[in-house]
């Protein structure tokens, strides 16, 4: 059990901030696509952020649990083998190795992001719209 998510506050930035996490892997993701290098082992991997749920301590109560990065791993892919002869990073027979970033599955990957990073943003924002009504209401 995870101490410290006491509101859904709480919940919806931790929640966001993962997001951001995931939104900053395909950033670099995307920055490497493309990139060479002159041997397999130190060509660039595509990252990913491994998410776990952490529960609130009172979650049998209060039901809160949200989604934290656990950390940022390299995906397990084998860089391309090209033949760039007239590359500076080029091995004797020519060839170079391109990191396997697919930037398509990165395009997906960053509106999947974006999409819960907003879906989240839109749910804490009609709760705060909704406890200020009902705040106002007892005026």
């Amino acid at each position: 059990m995870m101490s410290g998510i006491d509101s859904v506050f709480n919940v919806g930035a931790r929640a966001l901030s993962a997001q951001m996490v995931r939104m900053n892997t395909v950033a670099s993701n995307l920055a490497n696509a493309g990139t060479v290098s002159d041997r397999a082992e130190t060509a660039f991997r595509p990252l990913r952020p491994v998410f776990e749920t952490s529960y609130a301590d009172a979650v049998g109560r209060t039901g809160l649990s949200t989604t934290d990065v656990a950390g940022v791993v390299s995906l397990d892919r084998e860089p391309a083998r090209v033949y760039r002869p007239d590359h500076p990073q080029a091995d004797p027979e020519g060839y170079v190795w391109e990191a396997p970033v697919s930037v398509d599955e990165e395009m997906v990957e960053m509106m999947e992001a974006s999409r819960q990073y907003q879906n989240t943003l839109e749910a804490v924002s009609t709760l705060r719209s909704l406890m200020a009504r009902t705040a106002s209401m007892g005026q």
